[in-house]
C-alpha cells in the first residue's frame, strides 16, 4: 500500500483466549457465529528444492504468536497516508480453525465509521530475500481494499518510501475489481516515490471464492510475482537507486476501508467482510 506517513504505534500484545466453537477462537470481542472459511483453493507446496523454510506462522493453536506479530492501532496520520476511513483495532483479528481473521466492520469507533486490523511483524520476523507464500481468502465489496506486504526495516530510521515497499499482493473491491490481484514495489526517487506494479486477472471468480496463493520470488538482482504459482509480473532491482531492496523487510498484513485507491464503500457494500489467512511461509537459498 502507499503509505506516505505512517505512524507505527507498537503495542504490547496480550495472549487471546481460545473459546471452543465460537466464531474465532481468540476474538477479543467478536460474535457467537463462525465465520464461514472456504474449503477449496491452490495450495503451494511444504518445500522448494534447493531452499530451507526458514520461518512460518500457520496460525494453529489457541493464540495469535506474539514472537511473531504486534498490533498497529488507530486512525494513522491522514487515514494512513491514503484518507483511508476505518480505526485499526486488536479486537478485530481472530483465530479460527487455523486460520488469521482480520474482519472489517461497519461500527462508530473513535471518530470513525468503520473498524478493522492491521498486524507487523517489525523487529520480530524480518527477512531478506527469499521464496514467500501467504494462502489467503480476501474480502469482497466497494471500498475494501485488503493488503499482504512488506516495508524495509529502516522505515523509522529513514522513513517512506526511503525504506522500500514490496507488495505481495492488494485487491481492490467492488466495480468488478475483486478478480484482478496486484504486486508492486516503490522506493525513493531523488526524494520522489517510484513505484512499478503489475497485476493478474482471474480466468473465473473472484479473490473472495476460495483460497489462492500470494507469492514473491526475491534476491538481489530480482522480484517475481506469483499467483497460484504461475508468474505475473516481475523487476529489475540490480540498478543502484534499487537499493532498498536489498535490506531486511518485515511484513504488513491489513484490511483498510476506503481511501484513495478503493474509494468509499456505498449501498452495495456488506458488512463484515474478513480476510482469511491460512499460513505465511518463507524460504530461503541453502547455504
Amino acid at each position: 500500500m502507499k503509505k506516505i506517513k505512517l505512524i507505527l504505534s507498537l503495542f504490547i500484545l496480550g495472549l487471546i483466549t481460545a473459546c471452543g466453537d465460537e466464531e474465532s477462537p481468540n476474538t477479543l470481542g467478536g460474535s457467537s457465529a463462525k465465520i464461514p472459511i472456504p474449503t477449496t483453493g491452490f495450495t503451494s507446496p511444504n518445500s522448494y528444492g534447493g531452499m530451507t523454510l526458514v520461518w512460518e506462522d500457520d496460525f494453529s493453536g489457541n493464540s495469535l504468536n506474539t514472537s511473531n506479530w504486534t498490533f498497529e492501532t488507530g486512525r494513522g496520520q491522514n487515514g494512513w497516508g491514503n484518507n483511508e476511513l476505518q480505526f485499526y483495532r486488536r479486537e478485530n483479528t481472530s483465530l479460527q480453525d487455523g486460520n488469521l481473521i482480520i474482519t472489517a466492520k461497519k461500527e462508530s469507533f473513535e471518530g470513525s465509521e468503520y473498524t478493522s486490523s492491521r498486524l507487523i511483524t517489525l523487529n520480530k520476523q524480518q527477512f531478506r530475500y527469499g521464496r514467500i507464500d501467504i494462502r489467503a481468502v480476501m474480502p469482497r465489496g466497494q471500498g475494501l481494499w485488503p493488503a499482504l506486504w512488506m516495508l524495509g526495516s529502516n522505515f523509522n530510521t529513514v522513513g517512506w518510501p526511503a525504506c522500500g515497499e514490496i507488495d505481495i499482493m492488494e485487491m481492490i473491491g467492488g466495480q468488478g475489481r475483486e478478480n484482478t490481484v496486484h504486486g508492486t514495489v516503490h522506493w525513493d526517487n531523488n526524494g520522489s516515490r517510484a513505484q512499478f506494479g503489475g497485476e493478474k486477472k482471474l480466468t473465473a471468480g473472484t479473490l473472495a471464492d476460495e483460497f489462492h496463493v500470494y507469492s514473491i520470488s526475491w534476491d538481489a538482482t530480482t522480484i517475481r510475482w506469483f499467483i497460484d504459482d504461475k508468474q505475473y509480473h516481475v523487476i529489475d532491482t540490480s540498478p543502484a537507486e534499487l537499493d532498498e531492496f536489498r535490506r531486511q523487510f518485515f511484513f504488513i498484513f491489513n484490511v483498510a476501508v476506503g481511501g484513495d485507491w478503493p474509494g468509499s464503500p456505498d449501498s452495495s457494500t456488506t458488512f463484515p467482510q474478513h480476510m482469511i489467512v491460512d499460513y505465511v511461509r518463507v524460504f530461503q537459498n541453502n547455504p
